[in-house]
């Protein structure tokens, strides 16, 4: 059987979530944050259906508030109530590269999806 893997572009008001096994990668239907709890549940129950054994998480490398956003990130993992080796992966520019490919301007968190779909190719790159 493959390895599954899912990724999460935590944001302040949407989680982009995406899926992959084999070669495949796909954007899901991302969560949309009312507060810290809910989100974790929500996500927590994607994650849980999908039933990936890595679940890899972006995380901004570099920059001012690099350690700012990778402890609320942190944090926010520490909040989910999955049963996956979690990992963290680079998103630097992930969201610029998402929007190119999804082009719409809606601000439904499909965007943020794409962008989770980035993070995950890239850490299946570097296995």
């Amino acid at each position: 059987m493959r390895e599954k893997f899912m990724a999460i572009d935590v944001g302040l008001k949407r989680i982009g979530l995406a899926f992959g096994f084999g070669e495949v990668v796909m954007p899901l239907e991302p969560v949309l944050r009312k507060n810290r709890n809910q989100a974790a549940r929500d996500v927590s129950q994607k994650v849980n259906e999908y039933a990936p054994n890595t679940l890899v998480v972006g995380v901004p490398i570099g920059g001012s508030s690099e350690d700012e956003m990778r402890r609320r990130i942190e944090h926010f993992v520490s909040l989910l109530d999955v049963q996956a080796n979690i990992v963290y992966q680079d998103e630097a520019f992930s969201s610029s590269e998402a929007s190119e490919i999804y082009t719409n301007t809606k601000r439904d968190g499909r965007l943020d999806s794409v962008s989770a779909t980035i993070i995950l190719k890239r850490y299946l790159k570097i296995l």
